[in-house]
């Protein structure tokens, strides 16, 4: 297809795509939340089949003619970012993208065939063309949310062979384009597998290892793009500190010494695996995967036989009014510290604590949902935030669940079923400094 129809085409799906309803993405920080679930208000439809395979790879994403939204200019000036393998590792991996919704759904209790987890939240199947179509934007990083209970047998927690084969097949997806991919252990928090406290200690200790243990075989053999991350958002679900910890309280500085045991088993394990990950760079989360779990004064990173292979992982949709709160407001004004104070605030924390001692920091889950169609308001966030992550060394990857309608979390950039971009102008604004 020549270009100027490529791009007739590209505009005509972004028309279209405001009408055609999709499944809403994965409910995040909503308080008790022991069993994670499509946004409010919407239900998955059970689906027995798979999607169809869409046969050509959506073109890059660029502004249509005569746009009427504008890329933002912002500057920072350059912070002092040490000179070590760990910070260029974590810089080459430049932006990344987030396969929400997918490998992540958990508990759907419908379905007759585990493999259809896959399509049960985003409605559709991963194909290796949508892969190359976000490596065709610019992306370089693909993390994959991985939830693993419900593909578990016995007290040993075995993991099914078609659940892991499948994760590696689109796994395999990201390596071939030439990218870096990320894996986890995702929506498996709560009581009956990860609680982070000592009185839950030695069930998560064996769930973890038990699950790094099998994950670790599976791809010890592979390249150092690819990446593991020991735990999602790791907290005490249903707790009254399931998301923000009281540092004087004895509970909580138990939950962090519990999660500081539960990132060393992951170390250990893996690097006892052998082959590449004997020396694989790990990402190690804080509690709740928060910024503030990560200065939390408790939080250590493990010891490591390696030395400068570990990154910390941070979660920060921020400001969270704008970011995530379902209400809040929808704007972000550039010039205004009310919307960029926090992003500079936290991002500075980080710097000083990690980056400027040789540690590096990935923000694995940022965004910012649509609210009312404020697009504007959503690139000139998108391009500031990732300017002011790159300042600083720290390289970011945008939550993306597939959910463009509805009432719920609506972070989608990337529409799988049609493959096109409807936002191509956030993608650019974060382009435009992510190098």
């Amino acid at each position: 297809m020549k270009n100027h129809l490529k791009r007739i085409v590209l505009a005509c799906l972004m028309l279209s795509v405001l009408m055609t309803g999709l499944l809403a993405g994965c409910s995040r920080g909503t308080g008790n939340e022991s069993t994670p679930s499509p946004s409010a208000g919407e239900t998955p439809e059970p689906s027995g089949g798979q999607s169809p395979e869409p046969t050509e790879p959506a073109a890059s994403p660029s502004p249509t003619p005569g746009s009427e939204f504008t890329i933002p200019d912002v500057s920072f000036q350059q912070y002092d970012i040490p000179d070590n393998a760990a910070l260029a590792f974590v810089k080459d991996m430049k932006i990344g993208w987030n396969l929400g919704n997918t490998f992540d759904a958990v508990d759907c209790d419908w379905l007759n065939n585990e493999l259809d987890y896959e399509s049960a939240w985003a409605g559709v199947k991963t194909t290796e063309a949508m892969i190359k179509a976000i490596k065709d934007a610019g992306f370089n990083t693909v993390r994959i949310p991985v939830s693993w209970h419900n593909h578990v047998r016995g007290e040993d927690h075995t993991i099914s062979e078609l659940w892991l084969d499948r994760v590696q097949e689109v796994v395999d997806y990201v390596i071939n384009n030439g990218m870096y991919v990320i894996i986890n252990i995702h929506h498996d928090m709560g009581k009956d597998y990860i609680y982070t406290s000592s009185e839950y200690l030695d069930q998560s200790l064996h769930y973890v290892k038990r699950i790094w243990t099998q994950v670790a075989e599976r791809f010890k053999d592979y390249d150092e793009k690819m990446i593991f991350e020991s735990l999602n958002e790791p907290r005490m679900v249903g707790s009254q500190y399931e998301w923000w910890l009281d540092e004087k309280k004895d509970e909580c500085k138990d939950a962090v010494e519990a999660l500081n045991k539960l990132n060393q088993a992951f170390v250990d394990v893996v690097r006892a695996s052998g082959g590449n990950n004997a020396s694989r760079y790990l990402m190690v989360p804080g509690y709740a995967a928060s910024y503030s779990g990560a200065l939390n004064s408790g939080f250590a990173l493990p010891k490591d036989k390696v030395a400068d292979k570990l990154i910390v992982s941070v979660h920060a949709y921020t400001p969270y009014n704008f970011a995530l709160e379902a209400g809040g407001v929808n704007k972000f004004n550039l010039k205004s510290s009310g919307s960029t104070g926090e992003i500079n605030s936290f991002m500075d924390r980080l710097h000083s604590k990690f980056i400027s001692k040789g540690i590096p920091v990935v923000i694995g889950e940022f965004g910012a949902r649509n609210k009312n169609n404020n697009t504007q308001d959503r690139i000139d966030y998108a391009t500031y935030y990732v300017a002011a992550a790159r300042a600083r060394g720290i390289t970011c990857i945008w939550w993306d669940n597939n959910a463009f309608t509805g009432n719920g979390e609506l972070f989608g950039l990337f529409n799988r079923k049609t493959m096109s971009w409807p936002y191509p102008e956030i993608v650019e604004g974060m382009m435009k400094y992510a190098d």
